[in-house]
């Protein structure tokens, strides 16, 4: 009889906690372990034996000079402020690009939608390296590419202005067009979620009542939208802020992001508690201003 108490309960409770607390079990080990190992590492002091930190004895339990050092040296906030700003920068112009785009998908027949979304996720398919290599080969001064910009810019300027090619390689411009590129699904998908739920008829109501397009689209579609922009935005913003491989490849080296400053520290200086006294600097810097759009998205939903 126990058994069979046993068995049942197994069945159906059993199951349903294990299938409920595996994600936390995978969250917990894989996510908040490793997190708050890197913020006691951040709290610790550097020394040379392996690894290559230490708390207590002749050294402080508590080192607050990392952190010390992200709020007042140069490098970090030169590094922290170019990352803000190419994470904006590539943000702002991949909701330029993809909200049109999304915006279509939703306008065309089911057919059609299947495939353009399936090209939208068609570079998932290629490998992430290779897709900035092949940008590499067309920003470089021999390409084709470069060329055919050469061209094009000496033909509309005065011949003084002439360039034999366009500085493109190296550049904080370079990694903003490759993150664009990178990052431009991550901000159709949300955008296509949020548009393809909005109620046709609205539109329709406001062309019957004499809104123009533009006026349509101003007071009705775009202010619907805003939570599709909000987590379309938050996909591309926050890891295009930690980007690495983008900026270690097509950057500048005399101005580099936060990503290739934590490498550096971890890697070449053997610095870990500075490493991540950045790093968990970098992490508060994107968390905070969710954790404070999510709390105004969930009181504006208790009030409606």
């Amino acid at each position: 009889m126990s058994q069979s108490r046993f068995q049942r309960w197994f069945d159906l409770k059993g199951w349903s906690a294990l299938l409920i607390g595996a994600p936390y079990i995978w969250l917990l080990v894989w996510f908040l372990l490793p997190f708050l190992i890197v913020v006691a590492m951040s709290v610790a002091t550097n020394t040379p034996t392996a690894p290559p930190f230490s708390f207590g004895g002749e050294h402080p339990w508590v080192n607050w000079e990392p952190f010390s050092r992200v709020l007042t040296d140069g490098l970090y906030l030169r590094a922290f402020l170019t990352s803000v700003v190419n994470a904006f920068v590539a943000m702002i112009f991949c909701l330029l690009l993809g909200y049109p785009m999304a915006l279509g998908l939703t306008r065309v027949s089911t057919n059609w939608r299947n495939i353009l979304l399936m090209l939208v996720i068609l570079p998932f398919w290629t490998s992430f390296l290779l897709r900035v290599y092949a940008w590499m080969g067309l920003m470089g001064k021999n390409s084709w590419f470069n060329g055919l910009l050469t061209d094009s810019w000496n033909f509309l300027v005065p011949m003084s202005w002439a360039m034999k090619s366009v500085p493109m390689m190296h550049t904080n411009f370079a990694v903003v067009l490759v993150m664009v590129y990178t990052y431009l699904p991550f901000m159709i998908l949300p955008l296509y979620a949020s548009l393809e739920r909005l109620d046709p008829t609205l539109d329709e109501a406001a062309m019957d009542l004499g809104s123009r397009p533009y006026q349509v689209f101003w007071d009705v579609t775009l202010p619907q939208s805003i939570p599709g922009i909000v987590a379309g935005g938050m996909l591309v913003f926050i890891p295009a802020a930690g980007e690495l491989v983008i900026p270690s490849l097509v950057g500048n080296a005399a101005q580099p992001m936060i990503g290739k400053i934590i490498q550096d520290e971890f890697g070449q200086a053997r610095d870990w508690p500075m490493a991540s006294a950045v790093a968990v600097a970098l992490l508060i810097l994107m968390v905070i201003p969710t954790m404070i759009y999510s709390h105004y998205q969930a009181k504006a939903e208790r009030l409606k």
